[in-house]
């Protein structure tokens, strides 16, 4: 039973994600490039994190102040990815026309928003799940002392959702970087919207309690939530840079 919930939870969380990566991205080197890289990107967010928490020791037993500080350095990092990329993206455009017509494929900042918050995401979902799924071959059973035996499932829904808002997250800051003055309000409010919503969906997971089943209802409703009105405005943003596009 145990390695049918394995199975399960593992492709739930990551069947999604890894259908995504073979329709639109496996094809093409240059976006697995992209998308290895931008995963770098967030484990060296991670290694800042861990280095803050480490140094740190009166807030060591903080739970808050790592999770909040590990938001900030994700998203300082999607900008650094971002500023890294530009410099990039017109040799990378070079390396495009040099394929076989039949390889290439359109390059542009939809492309590479789309790919890096793939990669933030996976490269997240591995590892805010992986320990969980170690532990869910067994031995032993989910919910013997009064735990919650949707812990598991939880987790899984939870990963996936963060893997989505990850990509979410990137095409909205990217593509606002691109269509948006620096000094546009819509700007800052699409950036605003991305940090806050990080760090929002994160502290959720704070609330969970394996005591108390309902938390996970609250906690999994409200981050799907938030992945559905991030979805949106991807979508708006994706369509306003389409149409600057045609109209260039």
């Amino acid at each position: 039973m145990a390695l049918i919930e394995f199975f399960g939870c593992f492709f739930l969380a990551f069947g999604p994600p890894t259908a995504m990566f073979a329709i639109t991205i496996a094809k093409d080197p240059i976006r697995v490039i992209i998308l290895m890289t931008s995963s770098f990107f967030w484990l060296l967010s991670l290694l800042i994190s861990a280095l803050l928490w480490f140094a740190v020791v009166p807030l060591r037993d903080k739970l808050l102040f790592a999770l909040v500080f590990s938001v900030l350095f994700q998203e300082a990092f999607r900008y650094l990815f971002y500023l890294f990329i530009k410099k990039a993206q017109k040799g990378l455009e070079k390396v495009q026309k040099n394929m076989h017509h039949k390889d290439r494929t359109d390059f542009d900042s939809r492309v590479i928003s789309y790919v890096s918050g793939l990669g933030f995401g996976i490269i997240s979902g591995a590892f805010s799940l992986v320990n969980v799924l170690g532990d869910m071959t067994g031995p032993g059973t989910v919910g013997i002392k009064g735990d919650s035996q949707y812990f598991y499932l939880v987790s899984a829904m939870l990963s996936l959702c963060f893997i989505l808002l990850h990509t979410c997250w990137s095409i909205i800051m990217y593509l606002s970087l691109t269509i948006y003055p620096k000094k546009s309000i819509k700007l800052w409010s699409c950036l605003l919207l991305v940090v806050f919503s990080h760090i929002f969906v994160s502290c959720l997971s704070l609330a969970n309690d394996s005591k108390r089943e309902k938390s996970y209802v609250y906690t999994v409703l409200l981050s799907y939530t938030v992945l559905f009105l991030n979805t949106i405005v991807s979508v708006v943003i994706l369509r306003k840079t389409h149409r600057q596009k045609l109209g260039a």
